[in-house]
């Protein structure tokens, strides 16, 4: 019974040349995922800034919008009456 039973460990062939590229390309495909994971959990120091100066950027030009805003609309109200005027 003990020759029927081969406890020797099996034969691996070596890697290819392909499989060997596919197996670093994944690892590394593995890495810049986890970098990109890494940037959108993470915030930067610079975006806080930003963050915090756009909203007086932003009212700046909420300002100018309101100017321009209502001209359209003077505009639109203008056509619709020539429209009913016809």
């Amino acid at each position: 019974m003990s020759a029927e039973l081969d406890l020797s460990p099996p034969e691996v062939p070596e890697p290819t040349l392909l499989e060997s590229l596919l197996r670093y390309g994944l690892f590394l495909g593995a890495i810049f995922q986890l970098i990109c994971i890494l940037a959108v959990i993470i915030p930067t120091s610079k975006g806080h800034e930003q963050e915090e100066m756009e909203p007086n950027d932003m009212k700046a030009g909420d300002q100018n919008k309101k100017s321009k805003g209502p001209a359209p609309q003077i505009r639109q109200k203008l056509k619709k009456e020539s429209k009913k005027k016809r």
